[in-house]
């Protein structure tokens, strides 16, 4: 559909004008100070959440934007916001922060997995909410970024791009796909010395191509062949990919997908004879893979690498996680346990600002640039969440590695610890990989 040029013009500067207003409304709001003391701006009251612990204590409003319905991540992101939602749950049950209580239910929001739909809901909640305790997605989140850093809100991203290393507002958690992708050829290696050639099967964009990237550096260290198939969305359009791997035949594939696509591609592969070894990134798997037609094909060619261990890993945080969401959801999925992780930064980051006596958003985002580490109740390793330290010295480069197994509470069974590889141990990363 287009419109005549006159029209075009008037639309055009009539959203100007309300982007404007959004812009002005999201960062214009006088900060005040309380009778404690404590100066706040967006996102937080002198009154009690919807559903408070204790209704003395005032709110902080935090927003939640995920793929809860029709994206291709939504089996994994509803997971991730309910145990978000337990959380800070546990959160307000231990005192909450700075004489307030933390509400992550109210600014709820789906975006579809499409960055307009991102954005347009992002403006939505803006004006309401202190912080972002979720945006899930590498293109939806590129979609809000710049809004983010001109608003100095701070977010916690349900991705793994290495894009988020060099975003002062994002608080990313665990090793990046780039990174994931070199442990996993790393690891491939250690399993068969034999391996010379490598296929990077992904998205297009900051998701699939930052994996594909770190697949690259990979491969070259280990003086590999390496061929890069990008692929579209859909389990039903994987026929191209499946023809590139039958034709190229390589040792290794890396998926850099969503879990029914990796079904796709792994199924449709091994039906047509292949037998080399598929490794795809922590989003490539879904529980009820193990249900699924392609399940043997599964559970002969394919791993997973992920940034931390499954559900039922002996650390206190993971504990904790199953006490909060005890009885245990049904399905089971590692969408709560990457729900969980990720929250640990943003309650650092509170927290400070909290001592510092500065919950504005600005505030926020200065406690969260100084933090050195997070306490993320071994479920990363010590050291981790080093903001301070910048993209290199600061990124996680540690990858776990599981395997399918039908018994096992999120279906997959670990057969590498979190390790990090030579490669990634001595890559340098100064930029985003993909780019």
């Amino acid at each position: 559909m287009s419109f005549p040029r006159s029209r075009a013009t008037a639309l055009a500067a009539v959203a100007l004008l309300l982007a404007g207003a959004a812009g002005c409304r999201g960062a214009g709001a006088p900060a005040t100070t309380s009778e404690a003391g404590m100066k706040t701006d967006f996102g937080v009251t002198k009154e009690a959440c919807p559903q408070p612990v204790d209704a003395t204590k005032g709110c902080i409003y935090l927003g939640t934007i995920s793929d809860l319905t029709v994206g291709p991540f939504a089996p994994l992101a509803v997971p991730i916001t309910k145990a978000q939602a337990a959380f800070w749950n546990r959160v307000n049950k231990a005192g909450g922060i700075g004489g307030y209580e933390i509400d992550v239910t109210k600014y709820v929001r789906d975006n579809k997995y499409n960055p307009q739909t991102h954005n347009e809901v992002y403006q939505e909640i803006k004006p309401n909410i202190l912080a972002l305790a979720q945006t899930l997605g590498s293109p939806t989140t590129a979609a809000i970024i710049d809004d983010l850093k001109s608003s100095n809100i701070v977010a916690v991203p349900a991705s793994w791009t290495s894009a988020w290393a060099f975003e002062d507002v994002i608080l990313e958690s665990g090793a990046n796909y780039c990174v994931e992708s070199m442990n996993a050829i790393d690891y491939a290696k250690t399993e068969n010395a034999a391996l010379k050639s490598v296929m990077a099967v992904h998205y297009a964009g900051d998701y699939g191509d930052d994996g594909a990237a770190g697949a690259k550096f990979a491969a070259g260290k280990l003086g590999l062949t390496f061929t890069d198939v990008k692929t579209d969305a859909g389990a039903d359009k994987q026929a191209g990919a499946v023809a590139s791997i039958v034709a190229g035949s390589p040792d290794l594939v890396i998926l850099t997908t969503a879990p029914a696509e990796a079904a796709a591609i792994v199924g449709g592969a091994a039906a047509q004879g292949f037998k080399g070894r598929f490794i795809g990134t922590s989003p490539t798997w879904n529980p009820a893979l193990n249900a699924s037609a392609a399940a043997p094909a599964l559970a002969s060619l394919y791993l997973q690498s992920a940034p931390w261990a499954a559900w039922g890993a002996d650390t206190p945080g993971h504990k904790a996680m199953r006490e909060a969401l005890t009885p245990a959801p049904s399905p089971l999925s590692d969408g709560y346990t990457s729900g969980w992780v990720w929250s640990y930064p943003l309650k650092a980051a509170l927290q400070k600002a909290a001592q510092n006596k500065d919950l504005t958003r600005a505030g926020v985002l200065a406690a969260a640039k100084s933090l050195t580490t997070v306490d993320y109740e071994g479920m990363l390793p010590s050291g981790a969440g080093n903001y301070a330290a910048g993209a290199d010295k600061g990124a996680v480069r540690v990858t776990a590695i599981n395997k399918p197994d039908k018994t096992a509470p999120t279906g997959v069974t670990e057969v590498q610890k979190l390790t990090a590889g030579p490669t990634a141990t001595g890559f340098a990363l100064t930029k985003a990989c993909y780019k």
